[in-house]
C-alpha cells in the first residue's frame, strides 16, 4: 500500500517509515521541513498530491512544558492540523491513523485506563491532543500510546545513558506508566492500518513501572549500578515542571486484548533490544 507518514523525522515517524518500507509499502515521508500540519494548503497538497491509501499522522508538537506557555501553537498543530489531515484524506479515500497520548487522561484513576474511560486532560498538550482525537472520522483509527522510546530522537533511555556515570541520580517515583518502544509500536500501527480497524486503541508495551523504576531497569540492563538512583516525588522537582503530569499513565490495551490482536512485548524485553541497537551504532 501507499502510506503517507507525517512527523517522519521523529522517533516514531522514523520507525514507521522503516517498518512500512520493509513490509514493501510505498512510503511518502513528510517531516516538519516539508509539511506544516497547521497549514491547510500544505496538508492538502501533500495528501491529495500523492493519494495514499493510509495516512499515519505521527506529527505533533510534543514539547509538553512548552505547550503550556504557547497553547495556541499546540492547538494549531495537534488539533487543527488533524482537521486538515482528515479533510484531505477524506478527499482521496485514505484511512487515517491518528497517534495520540496518555495525556488525554488526568491520571487520577487507580487502575489502568481503558479506551472507553472518560478523558479529562489537565495540560495544554493533553487538551490539544484530545482535540485532535475529535477531528478524525469514526472510521479512522486512534492509537494512544505513552512513554515513547526509540533509537532516533531524544527519550528517557538516551538521557539515562548520558547520565549513567554520575554518582547519584534522582527520578520521580509517583508517576506510573508503561514504557513503549517505537520499533514495536510501528509494527502495531501498521497492522491496524492494513486492517483499517476503526476506533480507539491503547498501544503500549506490556508492564508498568514508574520513572524511578524505569531508570533502574535502564541502568541495570546497560551494566550500571541501579542502586545509584534515588526516588523523589513530583513535588520535589526543582525547578517544578510547568505542565502537570498524570500520576497514572498506565493504559490497558483492552481493545487489542479483547479483539484478539497481538500485544506488544514486555517493555524490559524491548529495552534490551534497543540498548543492543544503540550499542551497535556506537
Amino acid at each position: 500500500m501507499r502510506v503517507l507518514v507525517t512527523g517522519a523525522g521523529g522517533q516514531l515517524g522514523h520507525d514507521l517509515v522503516r517498518t512500512c518500507s520493509e513490509a514493501g509499502d510505498e512510503v511518502v515521508a513528510c517531516d516538519r521541513s516539508t509539511l506544516d500540519l497547521g497549514d491547510r494548503d500544505s496538508v492538502a497538497q501533500a495528501i491529495t498530491g500523492t493519494a495514499p491509501d493510509v495516512v499515519v499522522n505521527a506529527g505533533a508538537w510534543t514539547a509538553v512544558d512548552d505547550c503550556e506557555s504557547d497553547p495556541d501553537r499546540a492547538w494549531r498543530i495537534n488539533a487543527l492540523g488533524v482537521r486538515w489531515v482528515a479533510d484531505a484524506a477524506r478527499r482521496v479515500g485514505a484511512h487515517v491513523v491518528q497517534v495520540s497520548t496518555d495525556y488525554v487522561f488526568d491520571g487520577t484513576k487507580t487502575a489502568p485506563y481503558v479506551e472507553w474511560d472518560p478523558t479529562n486532560p489537565v495540560s495544554a498538550y493533553g487538551r490539544s491532543k484530545r482535540g485532535g482525537e475529535t477531528e478524525v472520522d469514526p472510521a479512522s483509527t486512534v492509537v494512544r500510546t505513552a512513554w515513547v522510546c526509540g533509537a532516533h530522537g531524544g527519550n528517557m533511555v538516551k538521557t539515562v545513558l548520558r547520565l549513567a556515570d554520575r554518582p547519584e541520580l534522582a527520578f520521580v517515583d509517583d508517576q506510573h506508566g508503561s514504557p513503549t518502544f517505537t520499533a514495536d509500536l510501528a509494527v502495531a500501527i501498521r497492522r491496524l492500518a492494513v486492517a483499517r480497524l476503526p476506533g480507539i486503541f491503547h498501544v503500549t508495551n506490556q508492564g508498568a513501572t514508574t520513572w524511578f523504576g524505569f531508570v533502574r531497569d535502564i541502568l541495570e540492563a546497560a551494566g550500571h549500578d541501579p542502586g545509584k538512583v534515588r526516588p523523589i516525588t513530583t513535588a520535589d522537582l526543582d525547578p517544578p515542571r510547568p505542565a502537570p503530569r498524570p500520576a497514572n499513565s498506565v493504559l490497558d490495551n483492552a481493545a487489542l486484548r479483547l479483539g484478539g490482536l497481538p500485544l506488544l512485548p514486555h517493555y524490559r524485553e524491548s529495552l534490551h533490544r534497543l540498548l543492543s541497537e544503540l550499542d551497535a551504532r556506537g
